[in-house]
Parts: C-alpha cells; structure tokens; sequence
C-alpha cells in the first residue's frame, strides 16, 4: 500500500498521492492489471451455454464493488485506522483484493443469486485483507505474485464456500453446464487476455526495479513452458490424442500462478521453466482426474475448476517459494514464515469459507433453483429470437430449432 501522506489535512480519511509526473511505468502496469481483471476474468466466465451474460456482467459487478471496497479495508489495515494515501500502488492492491472474489466466483458460477455474491465479496475481501496484512507485515513473506494470497486463498475460499451452499439436484451435471463452440471461444479471448498480461500482474508490487525485471523474466519464461506442456498433457490424457478445450483455456496459466511466490526471487530460468512445466502437468492432470472426485466424493461442485487452475499450482508455488529460499541458503525462520503464510493462507480462505457459506445459506438471499442455476434468463433479459438466430449462423439448427432446444 501507498505511504501515508500527512501534507494534506482536508480529508480525515484518505489522501490522495501526488504521481509526480514520473510513474509512467507503474500507469501502464495498472492498466495491464485491470485489464486482466475486467477483460481476462470477464471473458474466462463466458464458457457455460447460457451463461455469457451472468459470466461477464457479474465478473463487472462484482469487481466494481470489490476493488472499492479494497481500497477502503486494505488502506485502514496498512495504516492503523488513520488516514491513507489512495495512488497506482493501492488501486493495483485494490486490483489484487477482487481478484480473489473472482477466484471465488469461479467456483460457484451459475448456482448464486447476485445478492449472494454481493454479500461474499464485502466478507471475502475483508478475510484476504488481513491474511494479506498478516502475510507481508508480521511473517513478511516473500509473495510477490500472490500464489498463495490470492490464488491459493481465492480458490480455497470459494471451494469452502460450495461445499457449504452443496445441493445433492446439482451433484449429477445440469442440462445447462455445459459448452458450446462459440461460448469456449469467448472463454479462450479471457485467456488470451490474462495469458499475455499475467507478467505485469506478478511484477506490479515488486520493491525494487531490479525484482520487477526479475519477476517479469521469471513470469515469461514460466508461462510460455506451461503452455507447452499443458498441451503435451492434455493430448495425453485425452482419447485418440486430441486437445481438450477446458486444458487450453485454464492449465496453460497454472504456470503464471505458480511462479508468482518467488517471481522476484534470484532464481535459474530453468528453474521458472521448471515450475511452469509441473504446474502445467498438476493442472491437466487436476482437471481430468481430481475435478470429478471433488463433486462425487466430497461433495464440492467447482464450476470452473478454480482448484486445478488456482488452488493447487497456489500452493505449489508456495511450497516452490519455500524451497528457493532453502537453496539461496536463507536462515531457518525465513522458511518458516514462508511456510506460515503458505498455511495462514489457506486456513483463514477456508474458515472464512465455511463461515460466509452459512451465511449465504440462509434462506433470504434468493438462491436460484436447481432448475433455473446456469441460466442467464433468470437475472438478465433476454431477448431469445436474437439469441437463437446468432447461434443458427453458426450451427446447423434453424433458428425456430434452437429456440424449442433454448426453453426446453
């Protein structure tokens, strides 16, 4: 977070920071994030059927509010309830804080009302600000890219909550959960999107010049090497040798996830190169195997898979992060409050999980029935003889056709 500014006494509260004129480079890295945010997010939602509207238009929604609320918990926490400075740096925090309610998101698309989810993202973003201020202030771990305080604590966050807010007509998949050729395409521009900016969001907070190039370097080299192998993994696993539409769009980020920990740590390329590859090979293998136990056997319906994609490649870069400072030779209570982060982060994500999921479970929230989750038609108007006639220009089925196939 921003320094405190005291030259200014005309707000109790916040402050604004003076730029100076020379923070062009921080400007264009907040841009990069926010886009990632809106757009790479926004999109990534966009798979399911009939719910492109709800993806995107939440995904909105929900970081509007987010990032504001952010701004106001996280500037408090940093500096003891007095007044704070509001510049690049904390509207890039800001960033970070939603990013986590949209991890969340991820995993309960299409079964929440909106009001559910306004009520998640207030209590979500209070949890992840003090995990984040018990992280860098008192174990003053090492997380730049945020693989356990956003990705890993995000995931687990919203897997605790779906376990929760668990309905045995959804166990068995939905009629409506389910993609098409056009909406995996929209999800695929979220990737791109997030795929291309994701160095800028693992260097965004780095303290030096010298970690940001680090971090940006580290994040390159991670990413383009998780794609690769995501690809070998997935051809794989697959019957005949063909690619699965879910791996590409989610296990070739797991390598921007994983290095995030020690992105700005003095480590070998080939060490980064490394991480992306396992990341890549943990989240195909997450998607294609530990996807499916989740919603059979514990009861835990993800969505998107936010646990294969977050989840896991967050914690393998925590434990990763952990091994580096071993090998750079650091002293033994610098692994220890790495490891107390990496364990801070996923036991407050879970308790705070299984806390907000009573709450939202409670019958005044309007959660839709099992009929009517994965539907975009429930919350947003929808105009079906357009909607159908988009879908016939690109499929073999009349329009009238489509229509019948819509409502049924």
């Amino acid at each position: 977070m921003s320094d405190r500014d005291d030259s200014d006494g005309d707000n109790e509260y916040c402050d604004w920071e003076d730029g100076g004129g020379d923070n062009g480079d921080e400007d264009d890295v907040f841009q990069d994030v926010h886009v990632m945010i809106f757009v790479g997010f926004g999109f990534l939602m966009t798979f399911l059927k009939k719910y492109g509207f709800s993806g995107v238009g939440f995904n909105l929604f929900l970081a509007a509010l987010g990032l504001q609320w952010g701004t106001v918990v996280q500037g408090l926490l940093h500096d003891n309830g007095k007044a704070f400075t509001i510049g690049i740096k904390s509207m890039i925090n800001a960033d970070f804080s939603t990013a986590t309610v949209l991890i969340s998101f991820g995993a309960l698309l299409g079964k929440t009302s909106p009001i559910q989810m306004l009520v998640m993202t207030i209590l979500e973003i209070a949890v992840f600000a003090a995990n984040e201020y018990l992280v860098t202030e008192i174990f003053q771990a090492s997380d730049t890219g945020a693989s356990m305080t956003i990705h890993a604590f995000g995931a687990y966050f919203g897997l605790a909550v779906s376990g929760i807010l668990y309905r045995p007509g959804l166990q068995h998949e939905h009629k409506n959960e389910e993609s098409v050729y056009h909406s995996d395409l929209f999800a695929m521009i979220g990737t791109l999107f997030l795929w291309i900016f994701w160095p800028s969001f693992n260097s965004a907070i780095a303290e030096t010049e010298e970690k940001q190039y680090r971090a940006i370097l580290n994040t390159y080299l991670s990413l383009a090497t998780c794609v690769i192998i995501a690809y070998a993994f997935s051809s794989l696993v697959e019957r005949r040798g063909r690619l699965d539409m879910v791996h590409i769009q989610n296990a070739t980020l797991a390598g921007g996830v994983a290095v995030g920990s020690c992105a700005d740590m003095n480590i070998h390329p080939f060490a980064a190169m490394t991480i992306g590859s396992i990341s890549g090979i943990i989240s195909v293998l997450g998607y294609k195997f530990l996807h499916p136990l989740l919603a059979n056997k514990l009861k835990i319906k993800d969505t998107c898979g936010v646990h294969n994609l977050h989840g896991l490649p967050g914690v393998f870069g925590g434990l990763a992060s952990i091994l580096m400072i071993y090998l750079e030779k650091s002293d033994v209570s610098t692994m220890a409050m790495q490891a107390a982060a990496l364990g801070s982060s996923i036991g407050s994500a879970v308790g705070g999980g299984l806390v907000t999921g009573l709450i939202l479970k409670l019958p005044i929230w309007n959660q839709p029935h099992d009929e009517d989750c994965y539907n975009d038609s429930v919350y947003w108007k929808v105009n079906l003889w357009i909607y159908c006639w988009v879908h016939c220009c690109i499929s073999s089925l009349p329009a009238a056709g489509y229509l019948d196939a819509y409502t049924a």
